[in-house]
């Protein structure tokens, strides 16, 4: 083996050393949870394999009554169900979570658009204005939310504090970072196609829905993941506007676990890793669009 053999054998080595262990540094928690979820008792984790494997903790997060052990030295035991399924937690998660995504992209694309593709009065200040607001995270405009809430919901019900649609409406205010996204997609996509359809007599609006719509399928796809993975796992927007227990989402819901005397870690990772699914699957039907389009960009022959 000649000595430049050596140095690639080496360095082949090296990287799947360092592979080898950031995998592991990655999937280390992972484990810990799903560990912590099988265990008995609500324990923090503390281990990559349960001393002794139970699914109470996954009986409580479907709903199923269980039997629990109260006494052990009298085998006493109790029927434990939970007060608030938290199926419906992950329900009310994946309704607001793809109904503001959907949103995100109707308004971020239209925006965008208007941005990209129409010249008017003051367009490079509002583009500098937007990319300013998004450097501000939601979390400082709580105590602004919670007043226009509370005042809204006096003359419109369904629109006020503790109501999906609120938190829906509040979302879609974070569309900043969206809109400067979806546009520099548009740029990318020569004007010319569009053009050509003009000349043929299509009007701009359906330029805009039959040629660049389309086309930027795949930078839809992304938007739509990425808010759909930050509405999943947002909380402290959702703790303040919804309050009844049974409006709760995911986040609000898994936290009311870990109460100040009372950490139920179990029933805490149990919930943590359902509420990974509806992220996985998601990813998992705009793979395509996105390893696809990203990767062949915007410019179709």
């Amino acid at each position: 083996m000649t000595s430049s053999e050596k140095k690639d054998v080496t360095r082949i080595a090296i990287s799947h050393v360092f592979l080898i262990a950031l995998l592991a540094l990655v999937l280390v928690p992972y484990i810990m949870v799903i560990s912590a979820s099988l265990r008995r008792g609500n324990f923090a984790p503390s281990g990559f394999l349960p001393d002794r494997v139970s699914l109470e903790h996954w009986k409580y997060v479907l709903g199923i009554p269980y039997q629990e052990v109260v006494n052990s030295a009298t085998g006493e035991t109790r029927v434990v169900k939970a007060e608030t399924p938290p199926l419906l937690w992950l329900w009310n998660s994946i309704r607001v979570s793809v109904t503001a995504s959907i949103g995100i992209i109707l308004l971020s694309a239209t925006a965008a658009y208007a941005f990209a593709r129409l010249h008017f009065k003051f367009r490079s200040l509002t583009l500098g204005a937007l990319l300013i607001l998004q450097m501000f995270p939601m979390v400082l405009a709580l105590v602004a939310i919670y007043v226009i809430l509370d005042f809204t919901g006096q003359y419109v019900h369904w629109l006020g504090l503790n109501t999906k649609t609120g938190l829906i409406m509040v979302y879609l205010g974070g569309i900043s970072g969206y809109i400067w996204m979806i546009k520099g997609y548009f740029d990318t996509i020569p004007a010319s196609m569009e053009e050509s359809a003009r000349i043929d007599g299509a009007s701009q609006f359906e330029t805009f829905v039959q040629i660049l719509l389309p086309i930027s399928l795949p930078i839809f796809a992304v938007v739509f993941i990425l808010s759909f993975i930050g509405f999943m796992s947002e909380y402290p927007v959702a703790s303040i506007v919804l309050q009844a227990r049974s409006n709760w989402t995911l986040a609000v819901g898994a936290n009311s676990f870990l109460p100040e005397h009372q950490q139920l870690w179990g029933r805490f990772s149990a919930l943590a890793v359902l509420s990974g699914l509806p992220i996985t699957v998601m990813f998992l039907l705009c793979q395509k669009y996105i390893v696809g389009g990203l990767t062949s960009g915007g410019v179709k022959e």
